[in-house]
């Protein structure tokens, strides 16, 4: 007899990981039919078991099918029966005869009945039908047996347990998840998603991010694999993917379809550019992403660590959109090679850089999001640099007096500031405008703590 108030938490415990009371009756039951029949039962039979939550008893059952001469083969005289099935895994309830095509499984008495018979024990019964017959109830099991019945139950919990994942994170993928880091190993970082751990592989983390345990961290989950130990979550902050759903978050016009991304292209770490289409006559596709006074692409940018985003307008003519794919350089002409699927973008000299971006960033993300190659000529007719969204050739006329290269900034989507006594870099909202602050004059304090720090020196 089993304990029903302990069955009873074993069950509550099992329903808070995920895991219905159906499936872990089903679990028990199974388990005990499988104890018994390693005890008692005989090769090929076929047993199951009932838990009675009344009573807290268990009771056994043989289950014998309704055969005929045309759904199973009588051995002939003479032939041997194989023994190879006498150990049946404990995971199954019947014995798997291999069969070769069109032929009949073989006779067993212990779990066949033949119709003529059956029709004694029941009326109107018909072929493939199960007859049950009670068995006397046991519970003394042996160490082997008892040991059988926990491997079986724990191989059922498993199987829950990766089922109810399977299900639950299916269809969160694709989403953005939230989770704790756990622990960093050979590159990859753990994250502990609550039932289950996610990983965070070198590849898809953002360049220059450091994260420490305990610290709460946000992913797109791109996998849910499934594996022989369990369920294999796979996350990335580097997917383009991970950008979008951020401004989902962020943007109710994108999250509802009133807008949408038509390409995007990302350097994790660096810079993404993004271009949008709008549904709706009356939103405004770059005003929704960038919020009032920048504060929805601000707040993305954050979660990125400062990666930069540039937002630009969808535009079905060709020209007019590697135009804005260049942002923030303005070119004065694009000239498409339909052939070649390649354009020639001419710039003006003091374009050149923002043209090209630090490490030719700008034209590389540019022909990654056009889906063109793109070959950026100066004003003089001189080629500068050539790319085809995978790598760029610069020559090397545009590095000799670049001023933004030589006083070591990066382009950015408003402005380049170079001051003769210090270089800044600076990134607004496209609401906000550069000012110039009035400069104080230096005091008599700060002359004596520059004295003091040249002396340190």
């Amino acid at each position: 007899m089993i304990d029903l108030k302990t069955m009873g938490a074993v069950l509550g415990e099992f329903e808070e990981r995920g895991i219905n009371r159906e499936t872990m009756v089903s679990a028990i039951e199974i388990a005990m039919a499988t104890a018994y029949k390693r005890e008692y039962g005989k090769r090929g039979q076929i047993i199951r078991a009932k838990l009675d939550f009344s009573t807290g008893t268990v009771s056994f059952e043989q289950i014998k099918l309704v055969v005929d001469n045309t759904t199973v083969r009588f051995p002939k005289e003479g032939e041997e029966v194989s023994e190879e099935q006498s150990h049946i895994h404990p995971f199954h309830h019947e014995h798997e005869e291999e069969l070769t095509d069109g032929e009949l499984p073989r006779f067993d008495s212990e779990k066949h009945i033949l119709l003529e018979n059956a029709k004694l024990i029941k009326k109107g019964v018909e072929l493939d039908e199960e007859i049950i017959f009670p068995l006397e109830p046991q519970d003394d099991f042996g160490r082997i047996a008892a040991q059988t019945a926990k491997q079986v139950v724990i191989q059922k919990v498993r199987e829950a347990e990766k089922l109810s994942m399977m299900e639950e994170f299916g269809e969160k993928k694709g989403e953005i998840v939230n989770g704790i880091v756990q622990r960093m190993e050979r590159g990859a970082i753990f994250v502990d998603l609550g039932r289950t751990t996610g990983l965070i592989p070198y590849e898809e983390q953002i360049p220059g991010e450091r994260y420490r345990p305990g610290e709460r961290i946000r992913a797109y989950l791109y996998a849910v694999d499934e594996g022989f130990r369990g369920v294999y979550l796979r996350l990335s902050r580097a997917h383009p993917k991970f950008v979008v759903k951020l401004f989902e978050q962020e943007a109710p016009e994108l999250a509802s379809g009133a807008i949408e991304v038509k390409a995007l292209a990302r350097e994790p770490g660096s810079r993404t550019k993004i271009s949008l289409s709008s549904n709706n006559p009356n939103v405004d596709p770059v005003g929704s992403l960038v919020g009032q006074r920048g504060v929805r692409v601000s707040t993305v940018m954050s979660e990125l660590g400062g990666e930069r985003i540039d937002i630009i307008e969808w535009n079905d003519d060709a020209k007019e959109f590697i135009r804005e794919a260049l942002s923030p350089a303005v070119p004065i002409e694009v000239e498409l090679h339909e052939d070649e699927h390649r354009a020639v973008v001419t710039v003006s000299e003091d374009e050149q850089s923002l043209a090209i971006g630090r490490g030719g960033q700008n034209v590389r993300l540019a022909a990654k999001l056009t889906g063109w190659n793109i070959d950026i000529v100066s004003a003089t007719g001189t080629d500068v640099a050539e790319s085809d969204g995978n790598s760029v050739e610069v020559a090397q006329a545009e590095v000799e007096n670049d001023p933004a290269k030589e006083a070591g900034l990066m382009p950015t989507e408003s402005q380049e500031i170079i001051l003769e006594e210090e270089s800044q870099e600076t990134i607004l909202p496209a609401e906000e405008e550069l000012t110039e602050l009035p400069s104080s004059s230096e005091t008599v304090a700060d002359a004596e703590e520059d004295r003091d720090k040249a002396k340190d020196e």
